[in-house]
């Protein structure tokens, strides 16, 4: 009785998939959940499309839905809707095309700060304390008129 309240009491993921957007197939259900994972909702940002309770993304899970049931593969079904909306809509998104460029950028740019810091660091190793000049007798006199010897 008490792992029945334990297992009732822990909070399991929260879907947000509506009774009538339900399947009578329970493959092609399962199918549509699974690539609801992966959409991201337009409206929540990082939000999947199953999570979200917007009506932009109740709209493209019924879209799902229906693209399976015409035959659709999953891939096809993806490939769909970021032809529709743009691979925004993923939430993984690709590494091909001009996205390589955004994957990249994040390592590149620490591997430049790092050689950065490095180089700083050591030009600063190598450099010389400057010399100390002592004071003219010009610089002296006015010195000593200023402090009130």
């Amino acid at each position: 009785m008490l792992a029945l309240a334990l297992c009732l009491a822990v909070p399991g993921p929260v879907l947000a998939v509506q009774p009538d957007e339900v399947l009578a197939d329970p493959g092609l259900e399962a199918r549509a959940r699974e690539i609801s994972k992966g959409l991201r909702c337009l409206v929540c940002r990082n939000e999947s499309i199953a999570e979200s309770n917007a009506e932009l993304a109740r709209d493209l899970r019924l879209l799902v839905r229906e693209r399976l049931q015409k035959g659709d593969s999953n891939e096809e079904v993806v490939d769909y809707i970021v032809a529709r909306y743009g691979e925004y809509v993923l939430l993984k998104p690709t590494m091909t095309g001009g996205n390589w460029l955004l994957w990249a950028a994040g390592p590149v740019m620490l591997l430049i700060a790092l050689g950065g810091g490095l180089v700083y660091v050591r030009s600063r190793a190598r450099a010389t304390e400057p010399a100390q000049q002592a004071l003219s007798d010009a610089e002296k006199a006015r010195l000593r008129e200023i402090l009130g010897d």
